[in-house]
């Protein structure tokens, strides 16, 4: 069956009336929650649940939308809860729209075109109360709901898929790393050698901030490497090729080489694997791994490991932001067996990385699928035909 035929017999021919979304809900403000007691009703900021009172604001299904700062967050509760007053909550006309129809509606809504902040990301009851929401067959209310309730028992079972797989990853990774650690520890026997006689060279990125450019080589911040270990160079700024040819040669990554973060989001390693150009900031180390002693991607494994995370965060230093010296670097000590054993080690952590990490396999790439899957049915499901006068 496809799409267009698919909406079709859903709708099956019935009329649908836009509403603004104040006919059918009333969007209230938040409020402190410092002077309640601990409890176990949960309390809603824009960020998600921050803390538990013993109170609530509101008991009933409800659609949470920011107010200020993370206003892409937009939380569907049926149970009481309490909610700070970056965050607002809506009272739903459950006469007239089923609560999490609207939830999933909202949720296909760009509420940054919609921010009103010049600075902070802000979100107005004005202007949220104009959003225009889908009521299909108004004049038939039994029907109406017939058709929410399906639109969101479909979307309802992609939602369950993908929250099934995400907590079989998590279980995975919990697994993946059991296992590196087990690895990853050694008899009596195994020197533990500083990072510093492992590698050829430690150094980290230019302290002076260069000039940025429209394009040329991209120029990596610690925002730039994600906590699953690989650098995004979709956002990144430019920087001259002439001021990466005048960079030191340690300071220019090239393949088996490893970055490390030092500062803030400190202790999060990247495996090089290839020799594209980029530059990058003094917030992040590069190690150039000595290949007669180690095997470069022993040394990325090896510092995911928590024995050495439990070094890095020892020897960070500083109150607002945390930082790695280079000096506390090249201290940092790893677990040193033989070439054999360390291609050994590698082949598995590699496997298991692959099966929890990589996009292209494993749990990954079926969140990835079914995520593209629902984002599309979801979209068919609610891309509801406007009068012209609306949709121009």
């Amino acid at each position: 069956m496809s799409s267009m035929n698919f909406m079709e017999k859903l709708l099956d021919g019935v009329k649908v009336e836009w509403q603004l979304l104040e006919q059918v809900a009333k969007i209230k403000h938040g409020k402190d929650w410092k002077g309640l007691d601990a409890g176990d009703v949960p309390i809603y900021g824009s960020g998600g649940i921050m803390g538990s009172v013993d109170t609530y604001s509101y008991n009933k299904p409800s659609v949470l939308i920011p107010r200020k700062g993370s206003i892409t967050n937009i939380f569907y509760i049926e149970t009481p809860f309490w909610n700070v007053d970056t965050i607002f909550y809506t009272e739903i006309d459950e006469s007239k729209i089923v609560p999490k129809f609207l939830y999933y509606f909202i949720k296909t809504i760009d509420m940054m075109a919609l921010d009103t902040g010049s600075g902070r990301p802000s979100l107005t009851q004005a202007i949220l109360n104009k959003i225009q929401i889908p009521i299909p067959c108004p004049e038939n209310p039994e029907k109406s709901f017939e058709i929410q309730a399906e639109i969101v028992r479909i979307l309802d079972a992609f939602t369950e898929l993908i929250t099934e797989l995400i907590t079989e990853l998590s279980a995975r990774k919990k697994q993946y790393n059991y296992y590196r650690d087990q690895l990853l520890s050694f008899e009596e026997g195994v020197p533990l050698l500083p990072l510093s006689q492992c590698c050829e060279s430690i150094a980290d990125g230019d302290h002076q901030a260069p000039q940025k450019t429209e394009n040329g080589i991209p120029f990596i911040t610690i925002s730039d490497v994600s906590a699953t270990n690989q650098i995004d160079f979709n956002n990144t700024k430019f920087v001259s090729d002439s001021y990466y040819d005048a960079l030191d040669c340690k300071r220019k990554a090239r393949t088996n080489d490893i970055l490390y973060t030092v500062v803030g989001s400190f202790g999060i390693p990247v495996y090089i694997d290839s020799d594209k150009k980029f530059a990058f900031q003094r917030h992040i180390a590069i190690l150039r791994p000595n290949p007669s002693i180690v095997i470069s991607k022993y040394i990325y494994h090896a510092l995911r490991g928590s024995n050495v995370v439990k070094q890095a965060h020892s020897v960070a230093t500083g109150a607002a932001q945390k930082t790695i010296t280079l000096m506390a670097l090249n201290r940092m000590q790893i677990a040193v067996p033989s070439l054999e054993e360390q291609a050994r080690i590698v082949a598995i952590l590699d496997k298991f990385e692959a099966l929890t990490n990589a996009i292209t396999e494993g749990l990954p790439r079926e969140i990835a699928l079914r995520q593209k899957q629902y984002e599309y049915y979801r979209d068919l499901l609610l891309s509801f035909p406007k009068p012209e006068e609306l949709a121009a």
